[in-house]
């Protein structure tokens, strides 16, 4: 018999259609973890809401939370829709899954104002460094001389998706590897309690384009220079606190809009999460060094999100009635006296 969550649902309930990726696609791992964040977080699939652009990792609708409403979306427009939607209906977790070139390429744009509105959506970006549904050719954040058979090597300077989320005062942003799911399902699970767009670059190898033992997106790569900046733990904020002896200086707490905490324990330095510089010199080392530093480089937990700064009615938009929203024959006579 099937194990069952705390509202009765097995992990089933929580699957999509039999994925058609590559096998070995890091997206497959990605998306498998955020099957298992929201079973083991009690999440009921019709309160969550799917989105996606266009490419490989923006078939994660379909094969994920097929009881949960999803759309996907026009390429690199991906934010906007989201933005409507969770306006339309707050009450709604939005989960999106979007790839290097759907966000770093022609949507850098609605990327950019997405994190300046601060809208509360998960924001996966599956990171490649190649346009693996056009079949391989070089991306925005493909490295420096990196050769792929279909475009020769690459002479362009790398967008960092995490350095472009911090120019752009994202108030949640990660870095992750596909090929190290504890983390990445952590990650997702603090995502979902912060009130805010979350960002988290996910280093997603392409198994068919771009998995060259010395390429940055492969698993080779990521497996030998993967260094994470902490452990991580996440605490839902209806569990009870259970605080171990540890050693003065070796543990840190965030405190999360909800009261849930994400739980940071040294491993090799110490780093505040929550200090801005010291995270854009974090992302500046792991490009000088080459290293794939892993984690949640920043958080900015008490900012306000777009649905908090804006007058919403209790009621959804999306659930309102006509009479509800179509002024009364009166307020519209006193709307047209007072442009006289």
């Amino acid at each position: 018999m099937a194990k069952l969550n705390n509202i009765g649902l097995s992990k089933n309930d929580y699957k999509g259609a039999p994925t058609t990726l590559c096998q070995g696609c890091g997206h497959n791992s990605i998306i498998s973890q955020i099957i298992a964040a929201c079973y083991e977080m009690d999440m009921l699939p019709e309160d969550i809401v799917k989105f996606s652009g266009i490419g490989c990792s923006s078939k994660a609708p379909t094969y994920m939370l097929n009881r949960s409403f999803g759309f996907n979306g026009l390429h690199g427009r991906m934010p906007a829709l989201a933005t409507g939607a969770l306006l339309g209906d707050p009450t709604l977790t939005g989960i999106a899954m979007s790839g290097d070139g759907d966000s770093a390429s022609i949507g850098m744009g609605q990327f950019k104002h997405i994190m300046r509105r601060n809208v509360p959506l998960v924001y996966v970006i599956a990171n490649n460094g190649v346009y693996g549904l056009t079949k391989g050719q070089l991306s925005a954040t493909s490295e420096v001389g990196l050769t792929l058979k279909k475009q020769g090597a690459n002479e362009l300077e790398p967008i960092d998706i995490c350095l472009e989320a911090m120019a752009s005062n994202a108030t949640f942003v990660a870095r992750a590897f596909a090929g190290d799911p504890k983390q990445v399902k952590t990650l997702i699970k603090a995502a979902i309690h912060h009130n805010g767009t979350a960002i988290l670059d996910i280093i997603s190898p392409c198994v068919t384009f771009n998995n060259k033992d010395t390429s940055m997106h492969s698993y080779a790569w990521g497996r030998e220079h993967e260094t994470p900046i902490h452990d991580l733990s996440f605490i839902p904020a209806r569990d009870e606190i259970m605080i171990e002896d540890f050693e003065e200086g070796t543990m840190q707490e965030v405190i999360m809009h909800d009261g849930s905490k994400i739980r940071l324990q040294k491993v090799e330095r110490s780093y505040d999460p929550t200090n801005r510089i010291a995270a854009v010199q974090l992302i500046e080392e792991s490009r000088a060094n080459d290293l794939l530093l892993t984690g949640l480089i920043y958080i900015a937990p008490n900012r306000p999100s777009l649905m908090d700064t804006l007058n919403l009615p209790e009621t959804p938009i999306n659930r309102l009635k006509c009479e509800d929203m179509r002024p009364a024959p009166e307020t519209l006579v006193k709307i047209n006296a007072a442009m006289f």
